[in-house]
């Protein structure tokens, strides 16, 4: 029996920092090397700035993020190769890999909840063989908001059918985990990866 007093009935993953890490240096040294701003210029600009809120949730394509950067970098890279160098920011992280590959083949539902964008999932689509391995997918730019947002939250309740203690949630950002826990969402902040399989495989025993 779940230490929460009730069951889940599916599990809902965040995706960066919980199943993927990510560096977008790797894509900052990528770019800047064929452009005219610096690396710390050019992932300014990537990580976490306002044309990547926009192009993540929903409000500006892909296409378009290319060109404000190509526009306020120089960045030299043909779109398609700026979409490789953009994606290609992501590990695996194994040991939270297993446990939704060990959950769903016990007949646990699983589901990604991601803010995040074409260009990353294209990559990780085409890279990691795991992520075909999920019952449902709410992805930011697709639904048009991002965590924390009670919007896209909507969107992972009606893509399950589930709502309130029938939802595990583990998410790495605690603004996310709140909203989630304000609808009744069974959560867990994500700190290391070993002690999360641990508590979640102990909710199912």
């Amino acid at each position: 029996m779940s230490p929460f007093g009730h069951r889940p009935k599916a599990i809902v993953f965040d995706l960066g920092k919980v199943l993927l890490e990510f560096d977008y240096w790797r894509a900052a040294r990528a770019l800047a090397a064929e452009s005219d701003v610096s690396d710390e210029a050019m992932k300014h600009l990537l990580d976490q700035s306002p044309l990547l809120f926009r192009m993540e949730s929903g409000e500006m394509t892909s296409a378009e993020f290319y060109f404000q950067i190509q526009r306020l970098t120089g960045v030299r890279h043909a779109q398609e190769d700026f979409r490789t160098s953009f994606g290609d920011i992501f590990a695996e992280i194994e040991p939270m890999i297993a446990l939704q590959r060990d959950m769903r083949a016990s007949g646990i539902p699983t589901y990604i909840f991601s803010n995040t964008n074409d260009m990353a999932i294209e990559h990780i689509r085409r890279t990691y063989p795991f992520f075909a391995h999920f019952d449902g997918y709410v992805l930011s730019y697709e639904a048009g908001a991002m965590k924390p947002s009670p919007v896209i939250y909507d969107a992972v309740e009606k893509m399950t059918g589930l709502a309130g203690p029938d939802l595990l949630y583990i998410d790495d950002r605690v603004e996310n985990i709140e909203t989630g826990k304000a609808r009744g969402w069974q959560t867990i902040l994500h700190h290391d990866h070993d002690t999360t399989p641990q508590l979640v495989r102990s909710l199912f025993a």
